[in-house]
């Protein structure tokens, strides 16, 4: 049965707050990027969720929450994950925590481990559905797992037509690249993943640096985004690329052409003006649009490491990394 398209009023809302509660599948965009969501409480949902982005059952999903009371339900934040969540709920923060006692999100969702991951989006349309809905909501991206994460609807159809039972369609996800996640388990935080929040803004609320993901060698994932491959086309990604062979595509940033550009099959720029808030909005959907093209190479311009440049250049490296 194709997908159904809801519009983003009070019907679409309601519409999917009610389909999300009978434990069905609907893709709901966020200011990061559409999430595929599902009652984290229902494992029978959850197991849709995997079984339509045929995602490994190992790799645990963020359970999204309407506001901060709700997210205390369902995990037990220390002062400083506390501090975090006021800092910068609503937003891209995703804070990993021990589940708390009558939490409602369920073992796959949590993939057996003690520890929860929670995000109460910035987005007031997302926000308004899982208040609709009633419940925390699992939704990791929108697409076939370990494949370009969506920012728009078509992006969504494209990868999950058929396979789940609505999109809600809220045009393009303004920041882009997924939440920044921080785990706030034993000892100091942990950066786990680089995102839509930059570093330097969270350890200035801390007042220390963050840990790096060392600090949980040899555990399983505790969140999403740390599989070595992901986000990735089916062109192989050349990174850090001043010079373009023919036949690959190029995809820039800044203003200044590479050597070799007139020799590209195609190009995209993130941003002609060194905007890496412009690059990261623009990240994927550019990443989908020259896979489109059938090259077998996307060369990728360097990228400032700084701000939102470490998740950005994270995300790419994952596109690049051997399958």
């Amino acid at each position: 049965m194709p997908t159904r398209r809801l519009s983003a009023d009070a019907g679409g809302i309601a519409e999917a707050g009610a389909l999300l509660r009978a434990g069905r599948l609907v893709a709901v965009p966020t200011e990061t990027v559409y999430g595929l969501g599902a009652d984290a409480g229902n494992p029978a949902a959850v197991a849709g969720i995997y079984a339509a982005k045929e995602r490994p059952r190992f790799n645990p999903l963020i359970a999204h929450l309407p506001d901060l009371a709700a997210a205390r339900r369902e995990g037990d934040f220390g002062a400083e994950a506390l501090r975090l969540a006021q800092a910068f709920w609503p937003g891209p923060l995703t804070l990993v925590v021990p589940v708390a006692a009558g939490g409602r999100v369920c073992d796959l969702a949590r993939a057996g481990l003690p520890s929860v991951a929670l995000r109460v989006p910035g987005s007031p349309l997302a926000r308004a559905v899982l208040a609709a809905a009633g419940c925390p909501v699992a939704a990791p991206s929108a697409n076939r797992s370990g494949r370009v994460s969506p920012t728009q609807a078509d992006h969504v159809r494209g990868d999950l037509d058929g396979r789940i039972a609505a999109i809600l369609d809220g045009g393009p996800c303004p920041v882009g690249v997924e939440s920044t996640i921080v785990a706030c388990l034993d000892g100091p935080p942990v950066l786990l993943r680089p995102g839509g929040v930059p570093r330097v803004a969270i350890e200035a609320v801390l007042g220390r640096k963050l840990a790096l993901p060392s600090a949980l060698a040899g555990a399983a994932p505790v969140s999403p985004g740390l599989l070595a491959s992901h986000y990735a086309p089916r062109a192989a990604v050349r990174l850090d690329a001043t010079e373009i062979r023919p036949g690959e595509a190029a995809l820039l940033f800044g203003p200044t052409a590479p050597r070799g550009l007139d020799a590209a099959a195609t190009f995209l720029n993130l941003s002609p003006a060194g905007d890496l808030a412009e690059a990261a909005a623009h990240l994927f959907a550019s990443l989908r649009r020259l896979d489109a093209s059938g090259v077998a190479t996307i060369a990728v311009a360097p990228i400032p490491e700084a701000g939102l440049g470490e998740a950005i250049r994270d995300r790419l490296a994952r596109a690049a990394a051997p399958r």
